[in-house]
């Protein structure tokens, strides 16, 4: 056979060769293509590794971790009270975080974390079949290191870049970092819905307490969220939140983590979620939030730049137990004078289908459109009526939740309401929209205050703030009344004017007329002028001490004409106040200028304190991110010469009429209640009752209480500072001074006189003082000026 022809016979059709050779020629056609896709691939990959890999970001983020940390508020006792920034965090190492949580977040998110190399091909091939089965995403197959990597560097994006580059860094961090401080750094930097960042700052927004606190089923609630943080978090969606949660502690039993007794007491646990309105918000333990934006706004005008971001902890001098108190007492001080005004009738009538509430899901979707529409305020929760009788009302909060008002308080309370004879607009019927109040033993049916109250408590010997609550509901408002409110001081004011009196050689035992008077437009420049005493009493003469402790205005106008207006005015300047709020007329001796609770505390303080003037402050301390003190509070001291504002001989002999005030005058109700002999205050109410205030003292606390209309209103003919604000005031009194034991009255300073019951300043000896003002004949005070001619008597 010739070569052609056998070359010929090389190319023929192969057909009637052997099957096996035909089957193994293509596999070997087969594998050298495959070989061939392969090192081009690998060709391909290496080159991306090769110009990928240099441009992966270097982990100085990770391992020098320096997130963007909150500007955060803090109490004297390290209570946090506010955090202000784009971000909640709480950075903790790795052995600061609870066991718990750590099994929590491994048993929801990654189970074999510690067994895999940043990629968990198993839980790749799970979650494929899984997926496939389901013909849907069921699950992911995400490690903790892959999202770690995504969270510091990469966008969210579904692109195949993307997500090439988050293999590449995922095997870099596992290469660069240990497993502990991989998990470290996704615990503190996940994102957990509601500004938090990782668990600690979560656990604090939704919980209500630190990390160290967790219980088991409390972990597995946080754990489930980073699934879905908008969809899983507990204020979003709490149902939902709740089936996540049932399904990480399900793992935490099945891997080990919990035993079974551990399993199903973290299953029987409630969900309480602490964040909410209504409670400490934002999972704040103490209702500090005017205090906490104080500190705000003052941190923003000493550091402006970058305040929010670079991880500053203010330090105040607030209490936390001392703030409590207060809060609660003037909140149960506007709900005690809600109760005693007149009831206004519901926030709304609604038409409410007959037996609507037989059948729980109409019920309930009934209610979801009225919630849409009224909200819930803080302690004070919206309910729809289901049924008015005469001895009971019910109030349907959800089909699960029916509140039923029997209490003969609270029916009382409402009556008015239930009267069948009352206008369609103030009567409670089915369907009206009320808000209900938990009091301690029973429910009841409040409409929303719109009285409003100021509460400041302050420490005399520096001015520190112990307490401050600047009105009603923060989350509805936030103007502080303590330091932004200007109102009339009413009564309260009047100690100035006597103290300012005392260095013009009045005494206590000075007898001074309280007959009324008038004045005429044209002695007064203006209009004519007839003012009163509360309740229309008079009496011929009454000395200084009996007239502060009765209050009596038509004493305080003598008082002051004889020292002179403008003497007083600039007299009070060393208090504090402002003199360009207070004229130089007569009805400055009832309080007819403007001051802030803040001032009138300040100006008290004097008096508590020995005659020094004090400046209040807020911020004791700040540190930086690394917990160096950058700005430490110098304050000015009582005893310090520098402070002196007025003659120690004033400060003692006011203190003794004041503490006269609050054991037998407008204010007896303090010693009776509170026991103490070291008690001093002034009851102050304006014309008309539009502001009530007490401010009182001991030698070591303050304390000033307000109670009025924001747009200045009568409170009632029958409201005064004794009965509206003084309340207010022992309420938190009754426990800040537990701290305070009764402190012996010192022995009277230098240059003071005590003689036959009575104080007289050496330069004005018994018979040279003033002993008497205005004659108890003339009603005239025109008449009364001309006799006194400001000659002593």
């Amino acid at each position: 056979m010739s070569k052609s022809s056998e070359h010929y016979d090389d190319d023929r059709d192969d057909s009637d060769k052997p099957q096996g050779s035909r089957i193994l020629r293509f596999f070997l056609k087969l594998t050298i293509l495959g070989a061939g896709l392969l090192a081009c691939g690998a060709l391909l990959g290496g080159m991306a590794l090769a110009l990928a890999w240099p441009n992966l970001p270097d982990l100085n983020a990770m391992t020098d971790y320096r997130p963007r940390v909150p500007l955060r508020i803090y109490t004297a006792d390290k209570v946090l009270i506010g955090e202000f920034g784009e971000e909640r965090r709480n950075v903790l190492r790795f052995n600061e975080i609870p066991d718990v949580m750590k099994s929590a977040v491994l048993s929801a998110e990654d189970d074999r974390f510690y067994q895999h190399g940043g990629i968990d091909w198993f839980g790749v091939v799970r979650a494929g079949l899984t997926n496939l089965m389901s013909m849907q995403k069921a699950q992911g197959a995400s490690t903790i290191t892959m999202q770690v990597a995504r969270n510091f560097y990469l966008s969210s994006e579904k692109t195949f870049s993307r997500k090439f580059y988050e293999l590449l860094l995922t095997f870099k961090i596992e290469a660069s970092l240990t497993k502990d401080q991989i998990l470290e750094l996704y615990l503190n930097q996940i994102y957990l819905g509601n500004r938090a960042y990782g668990f600690a700052a979560a656990s604090r927004t939704y919980l209500g307490k630190p990390l160290s606190d967790l219980t088991a089923a409390d972990a597995a609630l946080l754990a489930g969220i980073p699934k879905a943080p908008s969809r899983f978090n507990p204020i979003a969606n709490k149902p939902r939140a709740v089936v996540r949660q049932r399904y990480v502690l399900g793992r935490m039993h099945s891997l080990g983590y919990l035993t079974d007794a551990e399993y199903k007491a973290a299953l029987a646990q409630p969900v309480v979620i602490k964040s909410a309105e209504g409670t400490p918000a934002g999972g704040y333990a103490v209702h500090g939030e005017y205090a906490a934006e104080l500190a705000r706004q003052l941190m923003i005008s000493v550091y402006p730049d970058n305040v929010y971001s670079r991880g500053l902890n203010v330090y105040t001098t607030i209490q936390s137990k001392d703030q409590e108190w207060a809060y609660q007492s003037l909140r149960e001080g506007v709900l005690d004078y809600t109760r005693r005004a007149p009831y206004p009738g519901p926030e709304a009538q609604l038409t409410m289908p007959a037996g609507i509430e037989n059948d729980p899901a109409k019920l309930d979707e009934f209610l979801d459109g009225v919630f849409d529409k009224y909200h819930d305020r803080t302690e004070m929760l919206i309910g729809v009526v289901l049924s008015v009788k005469p001895d009971e009302i019910r109030v349907a909060r959800s089909a699960s939740e029916i509140i039923s008002i029997k209490d003969k308080k609270a029916l009382g309370v409402i009556a008015r309401a239930l009267n069948p004879k009352a206008p369609p607009e103030l009567r409670l019927q089915r369907g009206s929209v009320v808000y209900l109040h938990k009091s301690p033993d029973y429910w009841e049916i409040l409409n929303m205050p719109t009285v409003q109250s100021a509460f400041v408590a302050l420490t005399p010997q520096d001015g520190a703030l112990r307490a401050m609550v600047g009105g009603f509901d923060f989350y509805h408002g936030n103007f502080n009344r303590v330091t932004q409110a200007w109102r009339q001081p009413g009564s309260s004011f009047k100690p100035f004017i006597y103290a300012a009196s005392l260095e013009r050689g009045l005494t206590p035992n000075t007898m001074i007329s309280d007959m009324p008077f008038e004045l005429s437009a044209e002695q007064t420049g203006s209009k004519a002028w007839s003012p009163k005493n509360y309740g229309g009493q008079y009496e011929p003469m009454l000395t200084m001490r009996e007239a502060i402790a009765k209050s009596k205005n038509m004493v305080s106008i003598r008082i002051l004409q004889s020292i002179g207006p403008k003497y007083a005015q600039e007299y009070i300047t060393r208090f504090g106040f402002d003199k360009s709020r207070h004229a130089a007329v007569l009805p400055m001796a009832l309080g007819a200028g403007s001051v802030t609770p803040m001032q009138l505390a300040t100006g008290f303080a004097v008096f508590a304190n020995g005659g020094y003037r004090i400046t209040p402050y807020l911020i004791d301390k700040v540190t930086d991110a690394n917990d160096q003190v950058i700005m430490q509070a110098k304050p000015v001291i009582a005893g310090d010469a520098s402070a002196r504002a007025i003659d120690p001989r004033t400060a003692y002999v006011m203190d003794d009429m004041l503490r006269g005030v609050a054991t037998s005058g407008t204010a007896a109700r303090a010693k009776q209640v509170l026991k103490r002999n070291d008690l001093a205050g002034k009851t102050g109410t304006t014309n008309e009752s539009v502001d009530a205030w007490f401010a009182g003292y001991t030698p070591q606390l303050v304390g000033v209480a307000w109670l009025g209309y924001d747009q200045p209103k009568s409170l009632g003919s029958r409201e005064t500072g004794g009965g509206a604000a003084l309340p207010v005031w022992m309420g938190y009194m009754q426990n800040a001074l537990k701290a305070f034991p009764e402190e012996k009255r010192p022995g009277p300073p230098d240059g003071l006189i005590v003689e036959g019951g009575n104080f007289y300043f050496s330069e004005f000896p018994p018979g040279q003082s003033v002993t008497k003002i205005g004659l108890p004949e003339k009603d005239s005070l025109g008449d009364f000026l001309n006799n006194i001619g400001g000659s002593k008597r």
